[in-house]
């Protein structure tokens, strides 16, 4: 009996037979992971996605070369890269938030005095996506494509607030709570009892966490399954957002906030 005529070409993987390939699949997975860290080195990296350092580097460095990926030379950390963001903003343009949210920003900058910000969830960070900025000398400055951790951020803590009680329970098991000032929220208590605050009163107030001398307020924004897609906020110095100020801050935001998750049908 003649033996089957054997196909020519390299076999096919268990990856490839469920139509997947197995080289992307770990590079997507090392930009999952990049993107949920503050940066991680080469073994770090390795050990996380359980790849061989060969394997990983050969792949970091491909992804760099694109841009997807970049290292610090002085840490020997590699981070999201630039062009990542290229390809969100792809994504954010066919849902349409940013567009959405651009003139309901600009409405809140000209009612508040102070700067509008868009932000989404991105890993353990605030993806800031868009931003109105003040004309005021003294302002804050989250440029599109820049990141805050989310337990220091007003974005941060409403999407933490009003999201699946489960980003809230992985991100405490995962990330730390890194001090910026003596305001930080760094313990999981600390931040479950400004959760509550937060559902509370319906908006965030990050009051010099991130950075001293500046305050934040946020409100989450919603889609139409109810899911907290994004944030919307104020902040400025607080020579200007002033503790008086915050009750009426946080209403106008939180109006800003509703109308865009009309807007996405929420």
């Amino acid at each position: 009996m003649a033996e089957p005529t054997r196909r020519r070409g390299r076999p096919r993987s268990a990856k490839e037979t469920t139509g997947t390939v197995q080289v992307l699949d770990r590079a997507l997975d090392m930009l999952d992971l990049l993107a949920g860290s503050q940066g991680l080195t080469l073994s770090e990296v390795a050990e996380r996605t359980e790849q061989s350092p060969s394997t990983v580097h050969r792949l970091l460095h491909s992804l760099g070369a694109r841009g997807m990926v970049e290292s610090d030379p002085a840490t020997q950390a590699w981070h999201i890269g630039p062009a990542t963001f290229r390809l969100g903003t792809a994504f954010m343009r066919r849902s349409g938030i940013v567009e959405r949210a651009r003139p309901i920003l600009r409405g809140l900058m000209e009612h508040t005095g102070e700067t509008a910000n868009l932000g989404i969830l991105s890993g353990d960070a605030v993806l800031f996506v868009s931003q109105i900025e003040t004309q005021e000398t003294i302002r804050a400055f989250f440029p599109p494509g820049t990141s805050s951790p989310l337990h220091a951020s007003g974005i941060g803590k409403a999407l933490l607030a009003f999201g699946r009680p489960q980003i809230l329970e992985d991100f405490l098991r995962r990330a730390p709570l890194q001090r910026f000032t003596d305001k930080t929220l760094t313990t999981p208590e600390a931040l479950q009892e400004d959760m509550a605050r937060i559902r509370a009163r319906g908006f965030s107030f990050d009051d010099e966490e991130k950075t001293r001398g500046m305050r934040c307020i946020a409100a989450p924004v919603f889609d139409l399954s109810g899911e907290a897609i994004a944030g919307i906020s104020v902040s400025g110095p607080t020579h200007r957002v002033g503790s008086e100020h915050v009750k009426t801050l946080g209403a106008a935001v939180s109006a800003a906030a509703a109308e865009l998750s009309q807007a996405m049908g929420g």
